[in-house]
């Protein structure tokens, strides 16, 4: 064959290159992005005019359902072929986002202490956020916050953890949402492996691992914890109408540490493991904690909504 005619038969024959663009990673599509975003955008404008605590709620409902939209695509785009019953207890019927678990993964047994230990914090975060309520009209700022801790406490670690071990019960593979983050001695492992694995996974998914490709570890870094901070701003910021910059400045706080524990410096003081990894990690993640929660956020979203779902008005 002609040399010219073989190079253009290859040319024809060869498979569409696969860009950023067309196809952005593991099967996700410029359209599944699109449609994600559409509806954090829409439940915004429809819920105009409604209370900013229920902004919040209905804003986080959204962003959480867009995610996992985004990770059935990235599981769908690894060659699962999940049922459509299975595909939609993933969506509506799971805290988690974590697709390729849940849709194909196999359960660990169940220990009973686990059941007892989310009915405990379940009920003992019940039971902060019903004293929070109590304090919020005389103490606005120390109810709000004893309020959200409640609702971490019953939320994160109790309810969600509840519908996961039903999950598992019935053989499927859902993960909890929190891994024993107090037990972390190192500030990259509590991010990455232990805190709230409903924004980790995707985010090492969909963020870390496509970004490292081209921006390098630390910049990879930078960027997941950039977009984690815009994520909270959405739905901290936003409602509250108040303390924009604080939170998107604390998790790129949080994101310049984990990189100074993996250097040559963090290692030589011994960052990263034991007793000092985990002094490190408090002092990072609950210290400046307020920047995460500012007040015009506890006494504009969380005050309101306290009062409004206090069953004991005093």
């Amino acid at each position: 064959m002609n040399p010219l005619l073989r190079s253009a038969d290859a040319h024809v024959r060869r498979p569409p290159t696969r860009t950023w663009a067309s196809e952005l990673h593991g099967g996700i599509r410029p359209r599944d992005v699109l449609l994600a975003m559409g509806l954090c955008v829409g439940v915004w404008l429809a819920t105009a005019g409604w209370p900013a605590w229920l902004r919040m709620w209905a804003l986080v409902v959204a962003e959480v359902h867009s995610v996992k939209w985004l990770m059935l695509r990235f599981a769908l785009g690894r060659g699962e072929r999940p049922s459509t019953g299975r595909q939609l207890a993933f969506l509506f019927g799971w805290a988690g986002t974590d697709a390729l678990r849940f849709l194909r993964g196999t359960a660990e047994p169940i220990r009973p202490s686990e059941w007892a230990w989310a009915g405990a914090h379940l009920v003992t975060g019940m039971g902060l956020a019903l004293a929070g309520a109590q304090v919020v009209a005389t103490a606005p700022v120390a109810g709000a916050w004893l309020g959200m801790l409640g609702m971490v406490l019953a939320g994160h670690f109790g309810g969600t953890q509840l519908l996961a071990l039903a999950w598992r019960a019935r053989g499927v593979d859902a993960p909890p949402l929190m891994r024993t983050p107090i037990a972390a001695t190192s500030l990259a492992d509590f991010w990455g492996a232990r805190w709230n694995l409903a924004f980790a996974v995707p985010a090492r998914d969909l963020l870390f691992k496509p970004l490292a490709r081209r921006l390098g570890t630390a910049g990879a870094t930078l960027a997941v914890f950039a977009v984690s901070g815009l994520l909270h701003e959405s739905v901290i910021s936003l409602p509250a109408g108040d303390g924009w910059g604080w939170p998107t400045g604390y998790f790129l706080g949080q994101g310049v540490a984990v990189l100074f524990e993996k250097s040559a410096a963090g290692r030589a003081l011994g960052l990263g493991s034991g007793a000092r990894g985990w002094v490190f990690v408090i002092a990072c993640a609950a210290g400046p904690a307020w920047w995460l929660f500012p007040p015009g956020f506890a006494t504009a979203v969380i005050v309101p909504m306290l009062s409004a779902l206090n069953p004991l008005p005093l």
